[in-house]
């Protein structure tokens, strides 16, 4: 069994003219919704064996407050810079590229690609994921290549508001 966590970044700021997209940073909102949802997933006792994360600014500060709340050091986070441009495509041959030596792993991307490669992935269907979304899908299978909605269980969605 495998088991797979799909995270959203939190709410990004806009308010810095000069940075490039991926050097935007979170916001106030969320800064406050990551470690929500980290503790949300804490309550659930989900300690992920790897954390990927997308190099953006965002993604990786999401992923770096959501890792302290789920006592995963963030050292050990690992940062794939393709995230920050892939497609669904793209993200769920990341996720299929896992070592499946990991029973558990939480990503941490980006809209629309997210919302997508869960919707490629589930067997049931998502509206686009609000920030700091989560997904949790677990598969019948030892090997990440073999993730795919043909052996896909939902098992769970939250976000920051319904968390509070």
């Amino acid at each position: 069994m495998k088991t797979l966590y799909l995270l959203r970044h939190a709410k990004s700021s806009w308010s810095f003219d000069d940075l490039t997209d991926q050097e935007r940073p979170l916001n106030d909102r969320g800064r406050d919704d990551a470690p929500r949802m980290g503790q949300a997933l804490a309550k659930r006792g989900i300690k992920p064996d790897v954390l990927v994360s997308s190099s953006a600014v965002r993604a990786l500060s999401t992923a770096v407050l959501v890792a302290c709340e789920l006592g995963f050091a963030h050292e050990k986070i690992t940062v794939d810079p393709a995230i920050y441009r892939a497609d669904a495509d793209a993200l769920v041959a990341i996720i299929r590229a896992l070592p499946d030596a990991a029973e558990s792993a939480l990503l941490v991307g980006h809209n629309p690609t997210i919302t997508d490669a869960a919707n490629a992935l589930s067997p049931s269907p998502f509206n686009e994921f609000p920030t700091a979304a989560v997904v949790c899908l677990r598969f019948s299978t030892d090997h990440w290549e073999e993730v795919a909605r043909a052996n896909a269980e939902f098992y769970f969605y939250d976000y920051p508001k319904n968390a509070s």
